[in-house]
């Protein structure tokens, strides 16, 4: 495995990781002030990149999500969906369909 250079080092450091959990945070309100002022659904985008940028670089909110998800698989479901998760896609993939 080769070693990540310096602008891959530099993203994976402690404090570019917390600002980006705080960028994160901060992205859901704009989403929310964006939602109620645009007509398109640019709220929900902005919300979207607040999530992934908050699910990737915090494992304590990669827990919950994923409590969360085992909790209410429905919702989970619907992530998975908007996300266009490959995982799931697999799942459900011809190596899942039960033998005849």
């Amino acid at each position: 495995m080769s070693r990540p250079g310096f602008l891959g080092a530099l993203v994976r450091s402690e404090p570019v990781r917390v600002f980006q959990i705080i960028l994160g945070i901060l992205l859901f309100p704009v989403a929310l002030i964006i939602g109620l002022v645009s007509p398109a659904p640019i709220g929900i985008v902005v919300a979207g990149a607040g999530a992934a940028l908050i699910f990737r670089n915090s494992r304590w909110a990669r827990r919950r999500y994923i409590l969360y998800s085992r909790r209410h698989p429905r919702v989970a479901r619907a992530v998975d969906i908007g996300l266009r998760r490959g995982r799931r896609r697999r799942r459900r993939g011809p190596s899942a369909a039960p033998a005849d």
